[in-house]
């Protein structure tokens, strides 16, 4: 044991007062982000013409649903080189500075930004940093910005099947700043807000860091990474995906875990991610919905208790086009394939679950809104349950994520209190004598105050 002097505290504890950690670094997020909802808009699949012009006739549809941010999938031209199918895959970019015709021109573009920012929504661009197409001007003018295989020779993104592209080298300073110049030209040319950027954890952080500074120099952007690791929020991401609370409610769903497989996600969000991370919550994209299979196919009874968690729990929410409209096929990648739009009840849901999303400051995002606080039940391998309170605004949120009926009670948690059910507006007080019946595959959710 270490000595020490009589009456004084131990060396330790003196090293302890002069140590003062470094803050982390937090993104300070546009401020229009608060409640945002995130959007994803295919433009080839989106209407029958699959075009900005056509997309743009939407807009005040989506206002109404309640959609705060737009996702662009890439909107420049696609290479023809290796081109996989009739049209090619929209990730495969030919030229960073440019619109596909098969869009619309530079002005549609333009057009359809403005016209939602009169709407008060803002549209980011999906940007493909990792890579670009084989005829890429690029590959002929500047050779060493690209990576090679055992043979010398340009190659693929390694392992995936991903024939229809090539890599880049972001050792190569040159190519550092005609990207960061790329992503400037859209935020000056059409007023874009933002990107999200395609597989971004294959891009070196630094690159990112330095373009987020330099695009907030321009207009505060928003910034979402397709990656799922916390450091890329410290000063260049205000979002990032939740494939593990994807993944876990997809396992669920089949009965291949219980709620605790959801645990190990939010324990993580709370305790090792920043405060102010953004972590995107979906039931489908367009990676899944292609390759994985529809929200129909993956989540099965559970996919409304998925949405409606993915609205009232942490993160921020994604619609994909054509949930709203109950879309159950999986829309080709490479082909014409328009959504087959129709009015369904799912529209009135999502309507519902923004508005009352909005309304609500604990269900805000991050940093804004409140953390998830675990209320402990009777049935915690089947029903999740949890309270959001912030500033007077409380939700307390429960469901049964099983195939048979649950009857629960409390024994910890901020749940006592008085409040009005989101689907029929019912009063009903809580209290510690509280018994709670809960449907398969169902969900409560209360908005209220504390006792």
């Amino acid at each position: 044991m270490a000595a020490t002097v009589a009456g004084s505290a131990p060396a330790s504890a003196a090293i302890a007062d002069r140590y003062t950690p470094r803050p982390y670094v937090e993104i300070k997020h546009p401020d229009w982000s608060k409640t945002a909802v995130l959007y994803e808009l295919n433009t080839r699949q989106f209407t029958h013409e699959g075009t900005f012009n056509a997309a743009a006739r939407q807009l005040p549809r989506l206002k109404t649903l309640g959609v705060g941010i737009i996702w662009l999938m890439p909107v420049q031209p696609i290479g023809e080189v290796h081109r996989k199918g009739t049209l090619g895959s929209p990730y495969s970019v030919r030229d960073y500075e440019a619109v596909n015709p098969e869009f619309g021109t530079m002005a549609d573009l333009k057009a359809f930004v403005a016209a939602a920012h009169k709407l008060g929504m803002h549209v980011i661009l999906d940007w493909v940093g990792n890579h670009t197409a084989w005829d890429n001007p690029l590959h002929s003018q500047h050779p060493d910005w690209y990576e090679h295989d055992w043979k010398g020779a340009n190659r693929p993104t390694p392992w995936w099947d991903w024939s229809d592209i090539i890599d880049l080298d972001y050792s190569k300073p040159g190519l550092r700043r005609y990207m960061t110049e790329a992503m400037k030209f859209w935020v000056r040319e059409a007023d874009v807000d933002g990107f999200r950027c395609d597989v971004a954890g294959y891009v070196p952080l630094d690159f990112w860091e330095n373009a987020r500074a330099e695009l907030d120099a321009i207009k505060p952007v928003f910034m979402l990474a397709e990656w799922d690791q916390r450091d890329v929020h410290k000063a260049a991401f205000d979002a990032s995906y939740a494939w593990k609370w994807n993944n876990a409610m997809a396992d669920i769903a089949a009965g291949k875990a219980d709620v605790s497989a959801l645990f190990g996600y939010y324990s993580e969000n709370q305790s090792a991610w920043p405060d102010a991370a953004m972590r995107m919550v979906y039931t489908e994209n367009h990676d899944q919905n292609a390759w994985e299979g529809t929200e129909y196919e993956r989540f099965g009874k559970a996919r409304i208790d998925a949405i409606v968690l993915s609205f009232v729990g942490e993160g921020i929410p994604l619609i994909y086009n054509g949930e709203e409209a109950g879309n159950r096929k999986r829309l080709a990648f490479f082909e014409r394939d328009p959504i087959a739009w129709r009015d369904d009840p799912n529209n009135a849901l999502f309507t519902r679950l923004i508005a009352f999303r909005t309304a609500h400051r604990a269900l805000w995002n991050a940093p804004w809104g409140a953390r998830m606080i675990p209320v402990v039940n009777s049935a915690p391998a089947k029903v999740l349950s949890f309270v959001r309170e912030k500033g007077g605004d409380k939700v307390f949120a429960l469901f049964n994520l099983s195939d048979a009926p649950q009857t629960i009670t409390f024994s910890d948690g901020p749940v006592a209190g008085r409040y009005t059910d989101f689907d029929d507006g019912n009063a009903m007080t809580i209290d510690a004598a509280t018994q709670m019946t809960l449907a398969p595959w169902s969900y409560r959710v209360l908005a209220g105050r504390g006792p």
